[in-house]
């Protein structure tokens, strides 16, 4: 996935919900953000700031009922923060991705914990919205390009504390770039991504207004058993809280702990449910929104089909308006 520096803001994230042999159940998180600062061509010295490098670490212990978060920033410079191509690697501290050709090694350390993961693609990459293009909001230039591993068999290692836990299990993969993405009128969003024991996916995403109402540039994808990608308009689904609330300690931001989710042309109807209330995530720097990011289970009806699932959920601006606005 390379970098895409004409593009203002972008990010790599990963998700995911992996199990040890004995049932033990994990979430984590793992995003590496690139920020542009200068792009002056005239500009080229090694320690010349050009962009500024901000992650994400999370791990939730779901049968503990502790989730540990932990966030760096760092500007471009080298050994410090940076993606380069020519090794496919992105780093950041001593957290990083490495493309071995197909296959994604992450690893990360953090004093409480540390990963150590090897993610295989199942599915080809995912190319969301119409002819390539996300749009969030009206007007040119109010969108992003997008793109997913939507199914990553996933192998490795957690240790936490003094234990050490081999995991398996199924992770997600966003690239997603943007220069101005939301409206002054759009205060946040709230996101899924959902893995289907029958193979499919879902990513579906709504985003809010300051007047309390959806936007309709709300909007989705389905995927196939075989990859195949259905572009989903605001009108084709229904994405909707139902009614559980978890009001954070540090924020006061009360977010929505149940979903409901409906798609009528694919025969769906699925509850979404978090499977630990405590997920947010609550930056230091104030480069990057406070948000709740989180391991979900799903019950799922498909037709005369009873299916279950497991996903992610993000949920921003419910303490105050996400700053990607212009």
């Amino acid at each position: 996935m390379r970098s895409k520096p004409d593009y203002q803001t972008e990010w790599w994230y990963y998700t995911g919900n992996l199990k040890s042999p004995d049932s033990h159940r994990f979430g984590f998180e793992l995003t590496f953000f690139r920020q542009g600062v200068s792009r002056d061509p005239a500009r080229t010295a090694a320690w010349e700031l050009r962009d500024l490098y901000l992650a994400h670490l999370a791990l939730s212990d779901l049968d503990g009922g502790k989730f540990y978060h932990s966030e760096r920033t760092n500007r471009s410079g080298p050994g410090i923060a940076a993606v380069n191509e020519s090794l496919g690697r992105i780093w950041n501290g001593n957290w990083q991705i490495q493309w071995h050709g197909e296959d994604q090694e992450l690893r990360a350390i953090d004093e409480r914990f540390q990963l150590h993961l090897t993610l295989h693609p199942e599915k080809p990459p995912v190319i969301h919205g119409e002819n390539g293009i996300s749009q969030k909001a009206e007007g040119p230039g109010r969108a992003s390009h997008y793109i997913s591993f939507t199914r990553l068999a996933t192998s490795g290692a957690i240790e936490l504390g003094n234990k050490r836990f081999e995991v398996r299990g199924t992770s997600w993969m966003d690239h997603e770039f943007f220069t101005h993405q939301l409206d002054s009128e759009q205060t946040g969003w709230d996101w899924l991504s959902l893995q289907l024991a029958d193979n499919t996916e879902l990513m579906l995403f709504r985003i809010r207004r300051k007047d309390g109402s959806i936007d309709p540039y709300s909007a989705g994808t389905y995927v196939d058993v075989n990859g195949k990608t259905t572009h989903l308009r605001s009108a084709d689904f229904v994405l909707q809280p139902a009614g559980e609330i978890w009001a954070s300690p540090k924020t006061g931001a009360r977010y929505p702990m149940h979903w409901r989710v409906a798609i009528r042309k694919f025969n769906i109807e699925l509850e979404a449910k978090t499977q630990l209330e405590s997920q947010e995530l609550t930056g230091k720097t104030g480069f990057a929104p406070n948000y709740w990011e989180g391991a979900i289970v799903l019950s799922v009806q498909r037709g005369p089909q009873s299916l279950s699932g497991v996903g992610y959920l993000e949920m921003t601006g419910y303490d105050r308006p996400v700053p990607f606005t212009k």
